[in-house]
């Protein structure tokens, strides 16, 4: 486990800006987008990495598990506690974004045709 967490770089930050834009939650997208970067992280990390409080990181990780994005592990900790969760991607951050282009672009298509039926029905075309 490397514990050099790395801030989000400009061009990550952008992509998750981007991501938030086409309506995936913002601390959604900000774990993804560092979870694609680091491969592996805890909690504690991804708070950091993403600059989240820990309860925006249950609640993404919460969703993305209900959407099979993401899978965890327990590590064992040496004494007393809780052990700790690991998270990783399920997929790459290509198919992610794959994925959320696609299914943008169909609802584009059906806001299109539904706007030419309005105008077409109240005769503006």
């Amino acid at each position: 486990m490397n514990h050099m967490v790395e801030e989000l770089t400009e061009k990550e930050e952008r992509i998750v800006q981007l991501l938030s834009e086409t309506g995936l939650n913002r601390n959604i997208a900000k774990v993804v987008v560092f979870l694609a970067k680091a491969g592996e992280a805890v909690s504690r990390d991804i708070e950091r990495a993403a600059n989240l409080r820990q309860p925006e990181v249950s609640l993404a990780m919460k969703d993305l598990k209900e959407w099979g994005w993401i899978k965890e592990r327990e590590l064992k900790k040496k004494g007393k506690g809780r052990p700790l969760k690991c998270y990783k991607l399920t997929r790459d951050l290509k198919e992610i974004v794959s994925e959320l282009v696609q299914n943008k672009k169909e609802e584009i298509k059906k806001i299109e045709k539904d706007l030419e039926e309005l105008e077409k029905l109240v005769g503006l075309k």
